[in-house]
């Protein structure tokens, strides 16, 4: 079960998550005769995306829980001003020639090409090349301001990152359904662009990714389409579901790492 509260800092107003686990190897009679005697144990973690999550026992009191995390409000308050300063020095795209772009967790160099070198058809074209991301425009686009311009490599970026994790998307889960027993048949996937999650799963078993992940390395897009099967059979981040998700994929805790590290870069458009 997860919940979200509010708390306040000086005038900051930071929200945090709660996500309640099983103890383990722990009876109702043991937590009966510990509940006022045994503090429970709160761990309190702060995401690169800025999220505050505390995860306690089952059994915790919101008591507990909060007085865990005020305790831990200056520490959460400046790890979230360090997340918040290091996103700054992601600049905001500009979609002009010698910027970065990301494509399977490989970096490519901007392109756009705008001069006689460019296509003589009457559509734009985004074609990867010799570490580059050549953006084409066609005559009539190339005469566009620079503002213009900028909307328009922007919007042909992002369909040739759907068109491609499209096919990317629907090849990996197909190539992971063996790992994921309980799933019977392919699951629909439905692209969305969300500045937070990579993905979820719809009661029915439906996956939604985000196609941001076409930029990530291969095994970051296995790890977040195993952690969605795993809601198949698991729909809340339960003990259960951690340990399926750790069976089909052992090394999950440094792939996500490696994921969560570079996500401002991903999302950043």
């Amino acid at each position: 079960m997860t919940a979200g509260i509010n708390f306040y800092y000086g005038e900051d107003k930071i929200h945090y998550e709660v996500v309640r686990k099983e103890a383990k190897n722990k009876s109702r009679s043991d937590t009966l005769i510990n509940e006022k005697s045994k503090p429970r144990k709160v761990v309190i973690k702060i995401h690169p995306d800025q999220r505050v999550v505390a995860t306690a026992p089952i059994d915790a009191s919101e008591e507990i829980i909060h007085d865990a995390i005020m305790k831990r409000a200056r520490w959460i308050w400046q790890s979230l001003q360090d997340f918040t300063k290091q996103k700054d020095h992601v600049l905001p795209k500009r979609y002009v020639s010698g910027e970065t772009q990301f494509y399977l967790g490989r970096r490519y160099v901007l392109k756009v090409i705008t001069d006689a070198e460019a296509n003589d058809g009457i559509n734009s074209t985004v074609k990867l090349s010799r570490g580059k991301l050549n953006v084409e425009l066609s005559q009539i686009d190339s005469e566009l301001d620079s503002e213009k311009q900028a909307v328009l490599v922007k919007s042909l970026i992002d369909k040739w990152y759907k068109d491609k994790f499209t096919s990317v998307s629907r090849e990996r889960v197909e190539a992971l359904l063996h790992k994921a027993s309980w799933v019977y048949s392919s699951p629909s996937i439905k692209l969305m662009t969300m500045k937070k999650q990579w993905g979820s799963c719809s009661i029915k078993g439906n996956l939604i990714l985000n196609p941001h992940l076409i930029k990530a390395p291969k095994e970051c897009i296995d790890y977040v389409i195993l952690h969605e099967l795993c809601h198949i059979a698991e729909h809340n981040h339960s003990e259960n579901f951690w340990r399926l998700l750790t069976q089909v994929m052992p090394n999950w805790k440094e792939v996500k790492a490696r994921l969560d590290g570079m996500a401002e870069f991903y999302l950043n458009e």
